[in-house]
């Protein structure tokens, strides 16, 4: 689904590109992390295109930990956590030292007064203590590899905190061992249950509470591998233990709890690790009403909010996001067990007519495939089916069949069917004994085809034998208690199965070295200043992007003189530095034809720009394009992954539609085509009431090369805004009509 930027190109789109300065990459699919003599490589903006896998093995299952404030004096906090910590070192087979200085022993065990009387390197020191920089600065010469700080206190608490945990990460990179925390807590060492087997779902969360969900599908036998309690993340965070968790060959997916993302470009990194491995990530993201309000001069920064990225970012490396914690549980669940799809259709299968017919309705909504089932199928089916119910999909069997030997006919006659990869069962309520054997020929089947068997139990009860023993009973049934978690599910199986099943890393092919462009694009950069149009303009064409014919000109002679040139209709625009939505000021004027409207319009926009008090290096008299689907294309910066790209619908109703898609550089052209078909007016590049179809190659064209822009100039490069960018019929190109830059 990810492409290279340049790999893939068409013999015509790699002769433009090259034109511009850049050298098409020869494309090499990988399917594994680079070696570890790449580690260190940037791309041309200068942030990692690969990062380590931390090697958290000894914090998992260390062989000796130290608890440092422990305590078994009654009533004190650290007396319980002491306790658990014991507990769950005696289960992954670790030593454990605690450390107090006014203690001789602790629940027996020799008590140490420093870390510096420690018997040995210790894997993970566990601290117990209000401060923990003075313990960080001991262990440095201890030789720890990991610590975990409990402690609140710090950036959750505002500026002073924030302070104090800047303090805090100074003291572990000066000690060189890795930190989990601080403002964590005991999930990481809760019990786990060793009796279940499968695929396990590795948990992440920053508050320690949002994990208890998934944590407990333990109790329906899905397998927990791990749980990493992130807290506030000084050190370790979200990214890493997403890195790790994707090299695991017991984990099945990785489920995230998160509130906010430490370092974007490490978790594009970490999601792109998980994506290179086929291992899903689903994640609940806090944030969503989040307005992401920032100052910004072009339309595409007003798009843009913060969330809106966030968002974007998780889409284009395959991170699913989901809402609500039971949509985590279920959705890792699933996909954590499930097999490969066969095929993308769905077949719902009920007793009911009305129940059938509400899911198909919610699940075609859902974008879910349901097919119409072949008439040979539907003959078949009406074998053990009445002929005046409906089984083309749904598949209604009327009630009677799943209470006989016809039951499991139906159900194995549709898996039997090649167009079907998922059959989804919605059982509203129990109605024994039926229900029961309804629920057992699922179980079966599902135990003899390598296809998905769903079943939805909706009884708010959730004791009856046929759900609590035959289904959860069951590994190969994935069992949901309402309609939208299984469709969210479902959909996010499917999805994640066929992104990865093309995934090639865009980071593989981002560029490393400038291209020829950059150093035409340096030398009309103004720091902190935007840019005139006309100077705008000149940096669309260091990078190759097509603008209309036109000239600069400081007098009504030289006006007229340029309109000569250019050829009537001409479009009469003022240009200067200050001038950002000109149309709202007057100062441009449209469809002049002569040269005395050329004269008098000179003279209007130079009366209005003095009456504003807006100073200007001149008028621009432009070659007046008409045809065509106006679009914006822009690049913003974001303060968590750096530049990003937005595409959208454009003209003056730009941002009274956001109609618009983002992505985080790198990307290739599979996803620069994916941000277009995002768009509700996707039809319009299509072309509609009789208007040719766009040249959407050339609109694509764009977008990539303002992604090359972004990357290279993302230093000094505020926002860029193409509006509008008026995208031609089909094979005549795109041209940029107005251009807003602002340097940093």
């Amino acid at each position: 689904m990810l492409g290279s930027t340049h790999g893939t190109l068409t013999t015509d789109f790699r002769a433009r590109v090259e034109a511009c300065g850049e050298t098409p990459r020869t494309a090499v699919h990988s399917t594994a992390a680079p070696s570890d003599g790449d580690a260190a490589e940037l791309d041309v903006s200068g942030r990692p295109l690969y990062s380590d896998v931390p090697d958290l093995d000894r914090f998992f299952r260390p062989e000796s930990v130290a608890v440092v404030g422990a305590s078994d004096a009654d009533g004190r906090p650290n007396t319980g956590i002491t306790r658990q910590l014991i507990g769950w070192a005696g289960r992954v087979g670790a030593r454990i030292h605690p450390v107090h200085p006014t203690r001789a022993t602790v629940f027996g065990l020799p008590c140490h007064a420093s870390v510096a009387d420690l018997p040995e390197e210790v894997d993970l020191a566990v601290l117990l203590v209000s401060d923990p920089v003075p313990v960080i600065e001991q262990l440095a010469d201890t030789k720890v590899k990991f610590a975990v700080a409990f402690a609140s206190g710090f950036a959750e608490t505002g500026e002073a905190g924030a302070a104090a945990q800047a303090r805090l990460t100074a003291a572990v990179q000066r000690s060189g061992l890795r930190l989990l925390g601080p403002n964590t807590n005991l999930n990481a060492f809760e019990e786990f249950r060793e009796d279940l087997d499968g695929p396990a779902i590795a948990l992440i969360t920053q508050s320690g509470h949002q994990g208890r969900p998934v944590y407990t599908l333990q109790e329906l036998g899905i397998r927990l591998s791990h749980w990493a309690p992130t807290g506030n993340e000084a050190d370790l965070e979200t990214s890493d233990f997403i890195s790790y968790f994707a090299e695991r060959p017991e984990v099945g997916a990785i489920a995230c709890y998160v509130e906010g993302l430490k370092d974007g470009r490490q978790f594009l990194l970490a999601a792109d690790r998980a994506a290179r491995n086929g291992v899903p990530v689903v994640a609940v993201k806090v944030g969503r009403t989040e307005t992401g309000a920032r100052t910004a001069a072009s339309h595409t920064g007003k798009l843009t909010g913060a969330d809106t990225v966030v968002d974007a970012a998780m889409r284009q490396f395959g991170v699913i996001r989901v809402d609500g914690l039971d949509e985590l549980q279920d959705t890792a669940a699933l996909l954590a067990r499930a097999r490969a799809p066969r095929a993308d259709g769905v077949v719902v299968y009920s007793i009911s007519g009305g129940t059938g017919a509400h899911f198909s309705d919610l699940a075609t909504e859902a974008g879910l495939t349901l097919p119409t089932l072949s008439e040979a199928k539907q003959r078949e089916l009406h074998q053990w089916i009445p002929e005046y119910l409906g089984v083309a999909n749904p598949v209604d069997n009327g009630g009677h069949p799943v209470g006989d030997w016809r039951g499991r006919k139906i159900i194995d006659a549709i898996l039997a069917d090649p167009s079907v990869g998922v059959l989804i069962c919605p059982i509203t309520g129990p109605f024994p004994p039926m229900s029961d054997k309804l629920a057992q020929d699922l179980v079966d089947a599902a135990e003899a085809t390598d296809k998905l068997v769903c079943v939805i139990w909706g009884s708010p009860i959730g004791t009856e034998e046929a759900y609590r023993t035959t289904l959860l009973g069951s590994s190969r049934v994935a069992t949901f208690r309402t309609f939208g978690n299984c469709i969210t599910a479902v959909r996010a199986y499917l999805g994640h199965h066929r992104f990865t099943a093309s995934y090639r890393s865009p980071f593989d092919d981002a560029p490393r070295t400038p291209s020829p462009s950059f150093r035409k694009a340096q030398a009309l950069m103004r720091p902190g200043q935007q840019l005139s149009e006309h100077a705008a303009k000149q940096l669309l064409r260091a990078y190759g992007i097509r603008v209309p014919r036109e000239q600069l000109v400081t007098s009504a002679a030289a006006a007229v003189r340029a309109a000569g040139l250019v050829g009537y209709p001409v479009v009469m625009k003022a240009s200067g530095p200050q001038l950002g939505h000109k149309t709202e000021l007057g100062l441009v004027k449209i469809g002049l034809t002569s040269a005395s409207q050329i004269r008098d319009a000179y003279r209007e926009l130079t009366d209005i720009a003095r009456y504003e008090n807006i100073p200007l290096d001149g008028v621009l008299v432009c070659q007046m394009v008409e045809r065509g689907v106006e679009m914006v294309v822009g690049v913003t910066q974001d303060d968590l992954f750096g530049p990003t790209v937005t595409v959208g619908l454009g003209g003056v109703l730009v941002e009274v539609l956001h109609d618009a898609a983002v992505r985080v550089p790198p990307f290739g052209e599979d996803q620069a085509r994916h941000m277009l078909t995002e768009l509700r007016g996707h039809p319009l590049l299509e072309g509609v009431r009789g208007a040719p179809p766009a040249d959407v190659d050339a609109l694509v064209e764009v977008i990539l090369r303002v992604q090359r822009m972004a990357l290279e100039l993302g230093d000094v490069l505020s926002e860029l805004d193409v509006n509008p960018l008026m995208v031609l019929p089909r094979g005549q190109g795109a041209v940029a009509l107005d251009a807003l830059a602002v340097c940093r």
